[in-house]
C-alpha cells in the first residue's frame, strides 16, 4: 500500500534521533519499525509517497498515531522565535523528525535501562529483554521478537534478567514490573493525568527521576511539552547558551525543539568521531 505524507517525515532522522531504540533500517531502503504486537516496513517511493507493509485500517489506528501525523511538524519549526543561532541550526537540521507515540510500558522500561549508557547498549538490552520475554512474529522480512508485556516479563527468571546486562538498573526494572503489573500504577489510565500529575505518578516508581519520567510523557504520552534534560542537552544548556535554560521559552512545543538540538549534538559527535557511542545518560 502506498500513502502520501504532506508534512515533515524522513526515515532515518527519526531511527537516529535517540528516542526510540528498536527502529532498523533494512535493505532496498526499507525501515522496520515495531510498536506493541504490531510491525511496520516503510520506505520512501518518491516525494510525500510512502510504501507501507500494512493495510489501510492498521495504518490509520495504528501507525497514524505512532507516528503523531496529527500534527503540523511544519508549523512547530516555523513557530520557533529565537535569536539563538544554535536553536535555529538545530530546528532547520532536524526537519524530518517526529516525536512517536510509543508504547508506555516499553517506553518506562527502556528509558530506564537508558541511564548511563550509549545507544548501542540500550538497544542490545532492550533486544535481550525481547528474546527472553516476548513472543515472537515471523514476518516477510525477518523473525522478531516482541517486547514483553508485564505478564510476560513476570516470567523472566531473575537470574535471567541479572544476566541480561541490566546491572544497577535491575531493582528499578523489577519495581516497575511489579507496580505495573499490580495494578498499583495504570499506565492506560495515567492518560488522563494532567502534564504534572503523570509526571508525578511516574516518579512513584523506583529509578525513576526528572528526565526518565520526563521521557515517558513525551514519548509515550504525547506531552510535547515535556523537555528531558539529559547529558547532551544539559551540554547545550551550558556551553550554547550560556547556563540559561531556553527550553521554557518554546511552551507547548518545547520537547519538540529539545529533540531537533538532541539530534544536532548527536550528529555533531558522530561527525567528529564517527562512532556510535551517543548515549542518554542523565
Amino acid at each position: 500500500m502506498f500513502i502520501t505524507i504532506e508534512d515533515d517525515f524522513d526515515l532515518e532522522k527519526i531511527r537516529m534521533s535517540g528516542q526510540c531504540f528498536r527502529v532498523k533500517e533494512l535493505n532496498d531502503r526499507w525501515y522496520r519499525f515495531i510498536t506493541g504486537n504490531h510491525v511496520l516496513y516503510i520506505r520512501k517511493d518518491a516525494d510525500k509517497r510512502y510504501e507501507v507493509s500494512c493495510d489501510e485500517m492498521t495504518f490509520h489506528d495504528i501507525w497514524h498515531p505512532y507516528f503523531d501525523l496529527d500534527r503540523n511538524y511544519e508549523a512547530v519549526r516555523q513557530s520557533v522565535r529565537t535569536d539563538n543561532e544554535y536553536i535555529l541550526d538545530a530546528v532547520e537540521a532536524g526537519k524530518g523528525i517526529r516525536v512517536l507515540r510509543q508504547d508506555a510500558w516499553e517506553t518506562l522500561i527502556t528509558f530506564i535501562l537508558s541511564q548511563r549508557k550509549s545507544i548501542p547498549a540500550i538497544a542490545n538490552n532492550v533486544e535481550t529483554l525481547a528474546r527472553l520475554g516476548g513472543h515472537l512474529i515471523e514476518t516477510d522480512y525477518e523473525s522478531l521478537f516482541t517486547f514483553p508485556t508485564p505478564r510476560e516479563f513476570m516470567r523472566i527468571e531473575m537470574g535471567m534478567l541479572k544476566a541480561a546486562g541490566v546491572g544497577y538498573r535491575l531493582p528499578y526494572i523489577c519495581d516497575a514490573r511489579d507496580k505495573v503489573s499490580s495494578g498499583e500504577i495504570d499506565l492506560a489510565a495515567m492518560e488522563k493525568l494532567s502534564d504534572e500529575g503523570l509526571f508525578d505518578m511516574l516518579k512513584t516508581i523506583y529509578g525513576v527521576g526528572n528526565k526518565i519520567a520526563n521521557c515517558v510523557c513525551l514519548y509515550a504520552y504525547g506531552r510535547i511539552s515535556r523537555v528531558p534534560i539529559d547529558t547532551w542537552i544539559r551540554k547545550v544548556i551550558n556551553n550554547t547558551c550560556e547556563g540559561r535554560n531556553p527550553f521554557p521559552g518554546f511552551g507547548d512545543v518545547a520537547g519538540v525543539i529539545q529533540q531537533y538540538v538532541f539530534y544536532t549534538e548527536q550528529m555533531r559527535k558522530r561527525g567528529i568521531r564517527k562512532t556510535e557511542t551517543e548515549d542518554r545518560a542523565g
